[in-house]
């Protein structure tokens, strides 16, 4: 009989032996095992055990272990789409984790791969905007030199309710002004509602103004 290791705490995208038991068996094919055809098959029964370290187990640097294996199956197919909702998922997890550097480089990678194709393009402006934030929370110059970069790469960008709203963060990070950090975000919220994940990064940052986490901790 083989023995099934516990999982590993390592996220790694190469790793196949950090499935809970129930759902691993000695016959699941590795991915140098699996022939192009079934690597959908074997994507999918990645994410179903990311899901499970999502939603029951609670582990999410399991869960991005799996999201990171399963896009990687699906780039074994050319499913672009695919890979791509997975390591979304992987960089909104790492960003929850403070791996920013991680998520910066997944939102900027998917981000360059979509801003020219027409069907996706609308679609960079987020990525590029998730990416900033990221930057934002490591460094004020870091989110500064990126929103310049990103402006650069994709000049349709610089419209974006999400460029004029990184715009005015940055002043009034700059200038040490709560209220105008707040004001500026109640008015994007207004039209665009933020969803936890945006909710989480914005408050970081604003931690920063207010000093040691002083403050009500609210975005409003």
């Amino acid at each position: 009989m083989h023995s099934v290791k516990p999982p590993s705490s390592t996220c790694s995208c190469r790793a196949n032996t950090t499935q809970p038991p129930a759902l691993w068996t000695p016959g699941t094919p590795t991915r140098r095992q699996t022939p192009k055809g079934r690597f959908t098959i074997a994507a999918k029964h990645h994410i179903t055990i990311a899901e499970i370290y999502e939603t029951e187990l609670v582990d999410i640097e399991k869960a991005i272990a799996h999201y990171e294996q399963s896009a990687d199956y699906y780039k074994g197919e050319e499913s672009n789409s695919s890979a791509n909702k997975c390591l979304l998922k992987v960089a909104a997890y790492a960003a929850q984790l403070e791996q920013y550097q991680k998520a910066i480089e997944i939102f900027e990678q998917i981000g360059a791969n979509t801003m020219d194709n027409p069907l996706l393009k609308y679609s960079a402006k987020d990525y590029f905007f998730k990416a900033a934030l990221c930057h934002f929370i490591v460094d004020e110059l870091n989110a500064k030199l990126a929103l310049e970069k990103y402006e650069e790469m994709f000049p349709a960008f610089t419209d974006s309710r999400e460029c004029k709203l990184l715009k005015k963060l940055l002043e009034a990070h700059e200038e040490q002004n709560s209220e105008a950090y707040t004001e500026a975000v109640k008015e994007f919220d207004s039209i665009s509602r933020l969803d936890q994940w945006l909710t989480t990064m914005l408050l970081r940052i604003k931690k920063s103004i207010q000093g040691d986490g002083e403050g009500d901790g609210d975005l409003k």
